[in-house]
């Protein structure tokens, strides 16, 4: 089982990750870093609370896991 930090620090890196790659969309979508920008803040908040929710709740689910 990962403890609380250990998810929190892999969901923050992974949002990070995904913080660039939708800058990088909203820009080339919309030739904007500020709209870009506004876009990747707003998808990196979301998916940050909904990773770090997911990740908790599949730590309580025992199946497919060898014990």
């Amino acid at each position: 089982m990962d403890t609380r930090k250990r998810t929190l620090v892999k969901a923050i890196i992974w949002n990070l990750i995904g913080l660039g790659v939708m800058l990088t969309v909203g820009f080339i979508a919309t030739g904007s870093f500020v709209v870009g920008g506004a876009m990747a803040v707003v998808n990196a908040s979301i998916g940050l609370s909904s990773y770090v929710l997911y990740e908790r709740v599949w730590d309580r689910v025992h199946w497919g896991r060898n014990v």
